[in-house]
């Protein structure tokens, strides 16, 4: 993939793209909160190199500047689409992680016409869903996993769950490569999702929509995709026996279900 530098409404953003082949998709991914591009390369490189890819650090998270204030999800749905405009991109399949699989809703909600697919990883509907355990809260409302290694390998079994209980591999791997993330970036992405809910307009979304769930994930309880489940017209529900980072983790069986369900045109 390319990396860039792109300036967009006075954003420095750090853009990863690469273009699709002839009669194949791009695939627009949104990261998780504070994280960088790094964090989710392994499943950007397993893909299906015919499928394009358009994936930026947010405001505010790894090599993209901080503004000075932040913004709120509809804002930055706003902006992704202008990054798209930046690369001649009209229509996407859209994905989106954690934090990044709200933003994922808001783009197909926002931008109807412009997303033609959706897949949420380990995400859910915002404001009003089943929350992760008070300690998992407490863990999750500070960067400090990826500005100390040692704290973030401490406390990764307990936040990410799935195989990371048992395999000390994973945390020496994926705990964690990217360290710019700085507290203010980390506090906008933290009040662009404060108060948001897509809960009043999910059963409006019409895109075909794939659910990926892990039935170990501390941060977003398996009820919270089920809920979705019902309420996306166009649905269908994976359920994975991991915990929330089965997109990198187990990263070729991932790639391969999306590709699936990316071919069915």
């Amino acid at each position: 993939m390319n990396i860039q530098e792109l300036v967009v409404d006075g954003n420095k953003l750090n853009v990863a793209h690469r273009k699709a082949a002839a009669g194949s998709p791009t695939l627009l991914i949104f990261n998780g909160i504070g994280a960088g591009l790094e964090l989710l390369s392994p499943f950007t490189s397993a893909l299906d190199p015919a499928i394009g890819i358009v994936i930026f650090d947010v405001p505010g998270a790894g090599k993209s500047s901080t503004p000075v204030l932040p913004y709120r999800f509809r804002g930055l749905s706003k902006l992704a689409a202008k990054v798209l405009d930046q690369f001649g991109i009209g229509v996407v399949d859209t994905l989106g992680i954690s934090w990044g699989g709200a933003l994922a809703q808001q783009f197909a909600h926002s931008f109807p016409s412009r997303c033609r697919r959706l897949v949420l990883v380990a995400t859910s509907h915002g404001a009003l869903s089943i929350p992760p355990s008070l300690k998992v809260l407490r863990m999750m409302a500070s960067p400090r996993r990826y500005t100390d290694p040692a704290y973030g390998a401490s406390i990764a079994p307990d936040i990410y769950g799935g195989e990371f209980r048992t395999n000390p591999d994973l945390v020496k791997k994926f705990v964690f490569k990217e360290k710019k993330t700085n507290k203010r970036g980390y506090y906008h992405q933290l009040f662009a999702g404060m108060w948001w809910s897509s809960l009043p307009w999910l059963s409006f979304l019409r895109q075909p929509t794939l659910l990926l769930a892990g039935n170990d994930d501390p941060i977003i309880p398996l009820a919270n995709m089920r809920l979705m489940h019902l309420l996306i017209p166009k649905a269908r529900l994976e359920v994975f026996d991991d915990g929330h980072l089965f997109l990198v983790t187990d990263a070729h069986r991932t790639a391969r279900l999306i590709e699936s369900f990316l071919a069915k045109g």
